[in-house]
């Protein structure tokens, strides 16, 4: 064979050429496997602290330098708007050259972004800090994307552990980053630079590290070897893997869409909320640091529910812990850091219910000739969705209240869902 690895051996002396026996395959799956969750892991918990570590003082950065509340939800808008971008393109290249290449690039621009904001923080200059959120988002696309590429070698029968298994590795950087905002804003200081580089400059030292990491130990790729071994089975059913009901692909897409779009509106907003309270940086990063725990920590029972019920139940689940989730944030006392932690931190467990769900659904769906870019074209919607989440919250809670935007993001859940639900099944 003339393919990803012509006739050399994998490991223990299997070639890819031996494929042709399905047990000689499913063991090249299997150790193939094995090693790019290893690699996703070590890469995933440093992204994860890069991811949440800009979270907590975007919004107030940006409340600062625009010396207006009204338009403290533009960073969010901006990283979104660039991880929307940036998920279209680490899908491409992913379809092309295989996960590895999209992932570290992805996050290798990341780290250039967080690099431009600290340059805008020190400088004082607006303009660049903006801009620079562009790639910055680059960072969160890729965090996401990820996920795809623990299940690309899974047993269908099991993708949704698989993709809990990676979104799990994300908990510990994504939990320890809020924590860390004073700590690393304290050590900025403490050379002369302002305290709010510090999260960034952890963001930039977490990307690379990642993309480096990445480059180093996800060989060999996984959605390429994937491709090389449904090449040699003996029917051609394997090429045309995943090939589900286009209703699936798009009740999938929407509620992931739906579960973002509900979440980073809430989240981006409860800082500024927090700080309007009297709450300080230390306070604010705990409750975040919580949220970011439930998005991400539930994983491994939401996958294997995922598996056991179906992905249609963790959808529904998603959208009623949203609500509560937004009925608890509206309604606990302003001065409670433990109520909004148990607000935010349902919010992190309705979106992972959506989110993994939905995931799920897509990759099953998707046909593996073309999967990485029918993935990016989704997460481009994820992200757009997100971006537009961003802007609007600012604007609905300078306008109405915060504790308007969290009963209104809960609604809006529940409500949108059954019509999703049967579009979907319309289309099956």
């Amino acid at each position: 064979m003339s393919g990803y690895f012509p006739n050399r051996p994998v490991s223990g002396g299997v070639t890819v050429d031996d494929a042709v026996n399905s047990d000689a395959a499913n063991q090249i799956r299997r150790r193939v496997q094995r090693r790019t969750i290893r690699a996703l892991i070590c890469s995933q918990v440093l992204a994860g602290a890069g991811l949440s570590s800009g979270v907590v003082v975007g919004a107030l950065l940006a409340e600062d330098m625009l010396e207006s509340k009204r338009w403290a939800g533009i960073t969010s808008a901006l990283f979104t708007l660039g991880a929307a971008i940036a998920a279209l393109l680490i899908g491409r290249l992913s379809q092309r050259s295989g996960r590895r290449s999209g992932l570290s690039v992805g996050f290798a621009v990341g780290a250039l972004g967080a690099l431009g904001i600290v340059a805008a923080i020190l400088l004082d200059n607006a303009a660049l800090l903006l801009i620079s959120f562009l790639p910055y988002g680059a960072g969160t696309a890729t965090n996401l994307q990820a996920r795809y590429a623990g299940a690309d070698l899974a047993d269908p029968a099991h993708r949704g552990r698989a993709l809990s298994i990676v979104l799990l590795a994300t908990t510990g950087g994504t939990v320890l980053g809020p924590n860390l905002t004073e700590v690393t804003g304290s050590a900025a200081e403490s050379v002369g630079l302002p305290a709010f580089s510090g999260p960034f400059l952890l963001s930039a030292v977490a990307y690379g590290a990642a993309a480096l990491l990445l480059t180093v130990l996800m060989r060999p790729d996984p959605l390429l070897t994937a491709r090389e071994l449904a090449a040699q089975q003996d029917s051609g059913a394997a090429q045309t893997s995943g090939n589900g009901p286009r209703g699936s692909l798009a009740l999938g897409a929407g509620a992931m869409v739906l579960t973002q779009l509900v979440m980073v509106a809430v989240m981006t907003m409860t800082p500024i909320h927090m700080r309007d309270h009297g709450h300080g940086l230390a306070e604010t990063g705990l409750v975040i640091a919580v949220h970011i725990a439930g998005m991400y920590l539930p994983s491994p029972l939401t996958g294997a529910l995922a598996d056991k019920f179906g992905r249609h139940a963790m959808i529904a689940a998603g959208g009623v812990v949203l609500l509560a989730a937004g009925l608890v944030a509206a309604f606990v006392p302003e001065h409670s850091v433990a109520g909004l932690a148990v607000g935010l931190g349902l919010l992190g467990l309705g979106w992972n219910l959506g989110l993994l769900g939905g995931t799920a659904m897509v990759t099953d769906a998707a046909p593996l000739a073309n999967r990485a870019r029918i993935q990016g074209r989704v997460d481009l919607a994820v992200s757009l969705a997100g971006a537009t989440a961003g802007l609007s919250s600012g604007l609905v809670m300078a306008s109405t209240s915060y504790s308007a935007l969290a009963i209104g993001g809960g609604v809006l859940a529940v409500c949108v869902l059954p019509f999703l639900i049967r579009i979907g099944q319309a289309s099956e």
